[in-house]
């Protein structure tokens, strides 16, 4: 193998088509590196994206493809350690590593390193404080987990010193299964919330709650840790850290307060207070408490990294925000549809609020998706009635692929939804999409607001529901 440093290598990504590995995939390729991998799901988009960038992807997992000239191996989380792959890796004797630690080894060392991390509004977060550090000239590099609209891609190789990256407390592989944002080396940091979350690797909400002790451990001692200031969870970890903490919030205790907020055509405006001292009045093209909570934050770090109020209050008006996180796919015969990534709770309950809010008088449906590897599992049977309450009617689709769940760990779709009609609301279990479109088809008016939830492509009801819409 060639040097640790950045001098040009042969790299070769396992599961290169999942979204965070295409993301360094193409990090590694545009910093000059030769990089290819393989994959056992290629398709459009990711498939398309690594094309685009001249990465060759070698479908399925196969032991020949691991070739002599490979210097590096870069593993996925989603592989085991007897994929073929990664036998012969370990066969010829080639270095590999995770995800993060070539994040980290390529990208982080030598830059000041900003993490967002938390169980909600990491993905809208990072991508704003990415659009103002851009917008302010200082060209940071960074990877979102989402899709920027202002960057058009979800990644850019840094031609200054901050690299900015959405922490996830997901497992980083599978010879380290602690959260890949133990990696990230955070000099500053936003950590939006905790909840319990990931069924499928944590516990319990204690367990989640290790994993971001050991996050606020990494913070740099000479940096700092800025966190929402009314979560019960966050209180319980921020006492390992050993940087400055500071609080934001609507709280009126909170270091960075809130004040003065109000939302008015689709936008919203707020004074921004440092312990009692205004920095000035800021106006964010998004709607809903926790987009301004979260521009709170970014504000925050980017004042403390040295940008200044009037570089950050002339970018944030010229966010265009992330794909699938409230974006509206398109109206037909009145009725607006709106895509979003919402999956838990506390998300869904959020994005209702604001889609509320943004469409006044307006009757919202909410169609759902039980798909993350949470939300198809029972950990929140009772949660999810209470979190659809602020829409008018609720349509619950069936868990895909079910047998994936045993019985008793899967989510009741039927019970979420006669757990709405039992308080009074209009919920249907339709286990298919096509009956979906049917139903809403059916029974929509020309006032109606579709908002669809799922962490998936739903297998593109959006587009289909438009098309059904519209039709003559």
């Amino acid at each position: 193998m060639k040097s640790e440093s950045n001098a040009p290598q042969s790299i070769y990504l396992i599961a290169v088509c999942g979204t965070g590995m295409a993301s360094l995939a193409g990090l590694l390729k545009k910093s000059g590196h030769r990089v290819l991998g393989s994959d056992a799901s290629v398709y459009p988009p990711m498939s398309t994206l690594l094309e685009q960038m001249g990465i060759e992807i070698r479908p399925g997992y196969k032991a020949e493809n691991i070739t002599g000239d490979i210097d590096l191996v870069v593993v996925g989380n989603a592989v085991s350690k007897d994929n073929a792959e990664v036998v012969a890796v370990q066969q010829a004797g080639i270095p590999y590593i995770s995800f993060p630690q070539a994040l980290a080894r390529f990208f982080l060392e030598g830059r000041k390193s900003l993490v967002v991390t938390g169980t909600h509004g990491k993905t809208s977060t990072t991508a704003l404080l990415a659009w103002v550090f851009e917008a302010a000239g200082r060209k940071p590099g960074f990877m979102v987990g989402g899709w920027l609209k202002n960057f058009d891609g979800n990644h850019q190789v840094p031609e200054g010193g901050v690299f900015i990256t959405e922490g996830d407390e997901y497992d980083t592989a599978f010879f380290d299964k602690g959260p890949k944002f133990l990696h990230y080396q955070p000099y500053g940091a936003i950590l939006t919330g905790i909840e319990f979350d990931h069924a499928d690797i944590y516990r319990d909400l204690d367990h989640i709650k290790d994993a971001f002790r050991g996050f606020v451990k990494t913070v740099d001692p000479q940096g700092f840790l800025l966190v929402e200031a009314t979560d019960g969870n966050i209180q319980d970890v921020i006492g390992e850290a050993h940087c400055e903490v500071e609080t934001y919030g609507f709280a009126h205790d909170a270091d960075w307060h809130i004040a003065s907020h109000r939302f008015c055509e689709g936008a919203s405006e707020f004074d921004l207070q440092h312990k009692g001292v205004t920095l000035g009045r800021f106006t964010l093209p998004m709607i809903g408490r926790h987009n301004v909570l979260n521009c709170a934050a970014v504000i925050a770090l980017a004042h403390r990294s040295g940008i200044s109020v009037e570089e950050i209050a002339s970018a944030l008006p010229f966010f265009q925000g992330v794909k699938r996180r409230q974006e509206v796919v398109g109206e037909a015969n009145g009725v607006v549809v709106i895509d979003d990534f919402a999956h838990h709770p506390t998300a869904i309950d959020l994005t209702l609020d604001a889609v509320k809010e943004a469409w006044p008088g307006r009757t919202l449906w909410a169609v759902f998706e039980p798909r993350s590897a949470t939300s198809k599992r029972n950990v929140f049977q009772s949660r999810f009635p209470d979190s659809f309450l602020k829409a008018d009617k609720t349509v619950i689709a069936g868990v895909p692929a079910p047998e994936k769940i045993k019985d008793g760990e899967r989510l009741n779709p039927a019970a979420v939804a006669e757990a709405l009609k039992a308080r009074g609301k209009e919920a249907w279990h339709i286990e298919s999409v096509a009956g979906i479109v049917d139903h809403i088809a059916q029974h929509h008016t020309s006032n109606d607001v579709v908002l669809v939830m799922s962490s998936g492509g739903f297998d593109g009801i959006h587009q289909k529901l438009l098309d059904r819409l519209g039709a003559p």
